[in-house]
């Protein structure tokens, strides 16, 4: 009943991220056609490879952290071209994690929540920081700078996240926000 009851509760959230991100980057992608074709080239190659993921994960529990990053590097670089140096990503993930397990697409889910709550500009670009920490943590930190047209969230994104640990671990998932940081911890798992 738990597993049904997660699978759901993701199936709902990555309909609601779907359109959005789709729509977002069939933009970006049309303008890039005119522009660099061969950029436009591997844009959809790196588009084609997020979409397989999502639908390749749609039935796992979890995936091993090298899989969901090599995941990330196809998402950030699609966010680097739709915000080029507005927004910038620092990732040090130790390789002795690489075999720990998380939720699928729980990395996509904070860093879409992050540039959807954050302003991006030439003016304020946005830091990402993703990192392993000692304490079998996965921390992804950002500056705080919040858009002030964005309505307040639900939080379902990170909700979600947490509901979907309690099912494999008793460690939490940490939020925290102090001064101009916000950051989540999400437990990396070891294969059982």
């Amino acid at each position: 009943y738990k597993k049904e009851s997660i699978e759901a509760q993701l199936e709902v959230l990555k309909a609601q991220i779907n359109p959005h991100f789709l729509f977002n980057n069939l933009s970006v992608l049309s303008s890039l056609v005119y522009i660099d074709q061969d950029k436009a080239v591997e844009f959809i190659n790196q588009f084609s490879k997020v979409y397989r993921y999502v639908i390749e994960s749609n039935n796992k529990e979890l995936v091993t952290l090298n899989t969901e990053m090599e995941f990330i590097q196809s998402y950030i670089f699609l966010l680097k071209i739709r915000f080029g140096d507005n927004i910038n990503f620092y990732i040090q993930v130790d390789t002795a994690y690489h075999n720990y397990l998380v939720p699928p697409m729980a990395l996509e889910i904070i860093l879409e929540n992050t540039i959807k709550h954050n302003e991006v500009s030439i003016e304020k670009p946005l830091l990402v920081n993703i990192e392993t920490t000692k304490q079998n943590y996965l921390s992804i930190s950002n500056n705080l700078q919040l858009r002030n047209d964005v309505e307040k969230g639900t939080q379902l994104g990170l909700k979600n996240i947490k509901q979907r640990y309690l099912h494999y671990t008793d460690q939490p998932v940490n939020i925290e926000k102090k001064n101009n940081q916000f950051m989540v911890q999400i437990p990396l798992l070891p294969k059982q």
